[in-house]
């Protein structure tokens, strides 16, 4: 009967057994190979544990595993990825990977980088646009408020007490917006700029069209907005004030950080190179040429001649030198405006002195 149906004598007796046992047909057909007892096999707690913090967070598999891991959990990154992947929580775009070896300055609070993310429309009408601060070496999130726009008054309003409680970096990235750079004219000064200068703060523009410049900010921000849609977007400024705070508390305390050695930013963040504000600095010490106060509309006037400055440097002591015809006019460190006398031209420029 086995060479009639071309198999073996060792297979014709296996499927007479089966049949015996089964007493149909039915019984013959292919079986699974899956083994019964899989003694590697993934407990159903820990299956659980890890399907709760992907529900909860929405974290990917090498976070996820250093989390379950501190509670005694074992897994391996990919064994989590196939938890994941078979219970249907993987999406293509959690297939995505920051970019490795990106640079960060040396020390905490060397760089904090700031920026606006989008815009969010509230159930009642108007939006809310968070504001964010993120220090460049730890990536800690220094601060994230939701604000009703983008002007500059509501910068400094949430930004002077964080300076007052926390202290001052070094220095600031930003972008060109307009809450902080003035498109018109190549130094770019803005009267919130200003205020950030006064605080002895050097200001660093990203390259225009080029977000990448900020690309720690920017990486948070895609966090943001991925964790904000796993979670529902809140529907009121009262609900995005709380979000913003338990966000923050996340992501700087319980979220592993691939480019920190899956530390937080909260174990690596610490409070050097601050610098307290300073509501009332002394007066900047120009060392030559003429010293003036800029009138209320932004110049000065010259030989019986008006001429512009910059808006935002209104009030504020300049220097003033006259050679070749021409008068420089600089702010602190920066050189920002080039007057011709004899064609009663201002022209806009940047030096640093």
């Amino acid at each position: 009967m086995s060479r009639r149906y071309g198999v073996s004598r060792q297979t014709g007796y296996k499927w007479l057994r089966r049949y015996e046992a089964a007493g149909t047909i039915a019984g013959l057909q292919e079986l699974s190979r899956r083994p019964h007892h899989s003694p590697r096999q993934t407990s159903a707690a820990a299956e659980q544990r890890v399907l709760a913090v992907r529900d909860e967070k929405g974290w990917g598999a090498e976070k996820i595993q250093y989390v379950v891991a501190k509670e005694g959990v074992a897994l391996s990154a990919i064994t989590i990825h196939r938890i994941l992947k078979r219970n249907n929580r993987i999406r293509p775009e959690n297939k995505r990977r920051p970019a490795a070896g990106q640079f960060a300055r040396a020390r905490c609070n060397e760089l904090a980088q700031m920026d606006f993310k989008g815009d969010y429309w509230l159930a009642a009408g108007g939006k809310c646009y968070p504001f964010s601060l993120l220090d460049d070496c730890s990536r800690y999130l220094l601060g994230l408020w939701p604000l009703p726009g983008t002007d500059a008054k509501g910068v400094q309003e949430v930004r002077k007490p964080h300076f007052q409680q926390l202290g001052v970096p070094e220095e600031m990235l930003m972008d060109h917006g307009s809450t902080w750079y003035a498109n018109m004219s190549q130094h770019g000064l803005t009267w919130l700029s200003i205020w950030l200068i006064k605080q002895g703060v050097k200001l660093k523009y990203s390259g225009v069209h080029h977000p990448q410049t900020q690309g720690k900010v920017e990486r948070f921000h895609r966090t943001l907005k991925e964790r904000t849609k796993h979670r529902g977007e809140p529907g009121t400024m009262g609900e995005w004030e709380a979000w913003a705070q338990e966000v923050r508390q996340e992501y700087n305390e319980q979220r592993p950080h691939e480019a920190l050695g899956m530390k937080t930013p909260a174990e690596v963040y610490t409070t050097e190179n601050l610098r307290p504000y300073q509501e009332h600095r002394p007066e900047w010490e120009y060392g030559g040429g003429e010293v003036r106060r800029l009138e209320n509309e932004g110049g000065l006037s010259k030989y019986g001649c008006w001429y512009f400055v910059c808006e935002a440097l209104a009030k504020e002591r300049v220097r003033v030198d006259e050679f070749d015809g021409k008068l420089t006019v600089t702010f602190r460190h920066l050189t920002i405006r080039e007057i011709d006398l004899h064609t009663r031209t201002s022209t806009p420029v940047l030096l640093r002195m």
